[in-house]
Formats: C-alpha cells, structure tokens, sequence
C-alpha cells in the first residue's frame, strides 16, 4: 500500500486539472494514474455525504482510442471504493451528465473533448452536475491510499475486467429531452448535412433531427480519431462545409466537437458561425431571460438587447455555473449561458408551447443548432439572412505560444497595477497606435474597449505558457487585422 497526494500526482504524472476534470498525455494517464484520480474524486464526494457506500455511479467515454482502457481503470477504482459502476456506453458528455442529475448519480466521462487523439481526460460530475472549482480543490486535496498489487510494473492493472457491458439508457433519456421538448415535426422540409466525422454524438445526433422530421445527409464520418475543435476550426473543414453545401444544397451543416458538448453549424452557403453567436441566438429563440457568459464573449449579446439581464464571467464553464446559480436564487426567471465554443448550458427549467426542457448546467451541442433552425423559420430568413438581422460584430483570437508565465504576468500589470485613469493611460501609451481606450474589464485578464468600439482582450492561457489575445470590431477583416497588430506589439514586450 502507498499514500498518493493528488497535488503531488498532478506535477509528478503531467496528467493535470483542466475545466471540470483531468487531462494528459494517453502514456502519462497509465491505469493506476486514473484509478487514482477516480478514487480521489469518489473519496471527496463521500466526505461531503454526496453518495451512499454501494450506491453506483455512471460512466460513458468517447471515440478515441485510448478510451476504453481509461473506463476500466475508472470502473475498477468504483469497485474497489465499494461502488457499482453503470457503463452507459459511448454517448454525449451531456447526455451522461443529464442521466446522473436527474437520476440523483454521480457520473464520469472519459474524453479528451477536441484535443489529439494522443491525449485524453476524464470529466467528474457530481449528482448536481459538472465539478466547480471548489470541488476541483476539494479533490487536489484528497489523500489516497493506493494498493500497488492491482498494478504491473507497466502501471497496468492485473485485472482488465471491471467494465460492465454497456446499457443505452443515458442516450435514450437525452434524445427523448429534446423531442418531447421541440414541436412535433418541427424540421419537416429541412435538408440538414451531419459532420460525424468521430463526434461520439453523431448517431444520437442524427436520430433527434430525423425524429423531428429532417432530412439528414451522414458526412465525413470517420473510424479514427479526428480532433474538430469549434473555436479554431480546421482549414480542411472550413473547404469541406463549402463543398458539401455547394454538392447538396443544405439548409445547414451541423456538427459537433468529439465528446458533443460543443456545437458546430454553418449557414446555407457553408460558413460556420461563430459559437458566441450561435449560442446568444439559441437564448434568444429560448426566450431567456438571464444570460450568463464569459468575459471574451461576443459583445452582441449587449447590443442586441434581447435579454433582461446579462452576466460576464472568467473563461472556464465552472464559473458560468457558479454565475447561473447564483442568478438563479436572485428572482423567478429563466436563466442560461453559453460560452464562445457554442456550448449551451441551462440552469432553469424551460417552458415552450406547454413542452418543458429540464435544466442541463453543463454544455450541450444538441439545443444550439435546431434552435437557430427554428428561429430563422419563425422570421421566415434563411440562416445567413438571420445573421444580418444582428448588430455586426466580429471577433478573432490567436495566442504566443511559449510566452512565459511571469512574462504574462508583466503584461498584465503594465496595464492594470494601478487606479483606473492611470491604467487608462498606460494602455494609451502601450497601444498608442489602436486607438483611445476608454473602459477596462479586468474579470479575466484586461479587456479594453476603445473610443471606435473595437475590443481588445488579453490573457494568459490557464493551462499553458501562452498568451491569447481576443479582438472585435464592426467587420471580419479589421477584426483579424486588430488581432496581428495587437500580437506584434505584446511580443515586443516578452
């Protein structure tokens, strides 16, 4: 037996916390490093009375390759803590958290979401949904004593058993959400392209829309791992979509990122839309009330003035969350947020046409897409005709990789280590030729509006040695062009 600190796991396996769980390279995430994380996460929740000794706890992974080993280590950690683990398969990050809220369980997700196939991560959500940051802490702070003789010497455990056989139930709930919500029929006369490539959503995915009347196109549907992450999407996939949309004639092409939390639509021509747009006109068809979004959010949401109220927090889910939460106990409204990925998250209940949408606070592909269908059918627009109808803002992000952490840092308190006029001027004089900075938001990192409206952002990554910078402006191209003007100046300052 030996007594593992998963503080001391963190820097010793690289395998580290990311948003609402761990990620790392698949060679550093050996069996007994996961069966490790697991037990953690298990030994915190029964500390904090949130599962009863035998009680079971629900598992589901994604399409990479690595996966289902990871599941059996997850499994054989619920085992041996004395807990039954439920293995629903390979489904939705949402569609797992779904299942264990309403069904009172914790769960697990093995995914590594859009990263490389070389990498992977394991998602911890309690019965109330996905891990907060104080859970995380929580968890670093645990304790754990491991025994070595699971174990090979390859860090390999000797049983490879653990695993149940998967039971659909998870998938069926979470598709049975969104057609009881969505009016019968409701995409009849839609020719809808579906992205699968190794998105684990792709099956349930299409069933929803072809359950709601749509004709749907399988595209691009792949065995081996591809990574589609929607905030950078792939030059490859931004040719495909204009391809496919010329070759059939699609209403639009939808698609999602690997572990389908995260949604990716474009218009009838090809062109992908933004998620922060996307995810702002999935609130707007919903009717909420009360917006949550992180701070690098497209500011249309504010110029739009479709909502009563609208939140901005940090980058992360984890502080949408906590932010809906307490907006939430505030009065009776509906309340929801997405973040510039697209992922939608509700944390009230949703009422439509007498059809309900239970509360989902963690990230969901499904809702965003089918919504901005509806939308633009209820204007009678096509999807690109609905983008015209909003207030014209365009964002762009780019990073410096290998940017050291103390020399973010320094960028960070040469604008803002001072009052606010000071900092005013000391943006000035460092981004003298952008422009005349006349508001500051330092809620993540410092972003700065100018007296011509454009927005410049920056912060250091949360979990590299980079620093991002995010701009806005009025068109595509002054937008991209604000952002290779802003990197050339901060590198100066390395």
């Amino acid at each position: 037996m030996t007594t593992i600190n998963i503080n001391e796991l963190m820097q010793s396996s690289g395998v580290q916390f990311g948003t609402s769980g761990v990620r790392g390279l698949v060679k550093d995430m050996t069996d007994q490093v996961c069966f490790t994380y697991v037990t953690a996460f298990l030994q915190y929740l029964a500390k904090q009375q949130q599962i009863q000794k035998g009680g079971n706890v629900g598992l589901a992974g994604d399409l990479r390759s690595s996966t289902p080993r990871i599941m059996n280590a997850v499994a054989a950690a619920c085992v041996n803590m004395g807990y039954e683990p439920i293995n629903y398969g390979f489904i939705p990050s949402p569609a797992i958290a779904l299942y264990g809220i309403e069904h009172h369980m914790p769960t697990i997700m093995v995914t590594g979401s859009h990263i490389p196939d070389d990498r992977n991560g394991i998602k911890f959500n309690t019965a109330q949904g996905e891990i907060l940051k104080s859970d995380e802490q929580g968890i670093r702070a645990q304790d754990i004593t491991v025994d070595l003789t699971l174990f090979t010497d390859g860090d390999c455990l000797v049983r490879q058993d653990s695993l149940p056989s998967a039971i659909n139930d998870a998938e069926r709930h979470y598709i049975k959400r969104f057609t009881d919500f969505l009016p019968t029929n409701c995409l009849n006369n839609k020719s809808i392209g579906l992205y699968e490539h190794s998105s684990v959503s792709r099956d349930c995915f299409k069933s929803i829309l072809e359950q709601l009347g749509a004709s749907v196109t399988s595209l691009g549907r792949s065995d081996q791992f591809i990574s589609v992450d929607t905030e950078a999407i792939r030059p490859e996939d931004v040719t495909l979509a204009k391809q496919w949309s010329q070759q059939y004639e699609f209403d639009c092409i939808i698609s999602t990122d690997g572990d389908g939390d995260r949604p990716l639509m474009s218009d009838e021509n090809g062109n992908w839309l933004r998620g922060d747009v996307a995810g702002m006109l999935c609130a707007q068809y919903l009717n909420v009330e009360s917006v949550v979004t992180p701070v690098s959010s497209n500011s249309v949401v504010e110029k739009s003035h479709y909502f009563k109220h609208v939140i901005r927090t940090k980058i992360g889910s984890p502080y949408v969350i906590e932010a809906m939460q307490k907006e939430a106990l505030s009065a009776e409204k509906t309340v929801a947020g997405y973040e510039a990925n697209g992922g939608f998250l509700q944390q009230t209940a949703i009422l439509m046409n007498n059809h309900g949408l239970s509360p989902l606070p963690t990230r969901d592909a499904v809702i965003v897409p089918i919504a901005i269908i509806l939308l633009a059918q209820q204007q009678k627009l096509t999807i690109s005709q609905l983008l015209t109808t909003l207030p014209q803002r365009y964002t762009f992000s780019d990073r410096i990789k290998d940017f050291p952490i103390e020399s973010s840092a320094k960028v960070i308190n040469k604008m803002v280590s001072n009052d606010k006029e000071t900092n005013l001027q000391a943006i000035k004089s460092l981004l003298n030729c952008i422009g005349e900075p006349i508001a500051l938001d330092v809620t993540d990192g410092v972003r700065i509006t100018f007296a011509t409206d454009d927005v410049v952002h920056i912060r250091p990554s949360g979990n590299a040695p980079e620093l991002r910078c995010y701009t806005e402006s009025d068109t595509a191209i002054k937008a991209e062009q604000l952002n290779q003007q802003c990197i050339e100046i901060i590198n100066e300052w390395k």
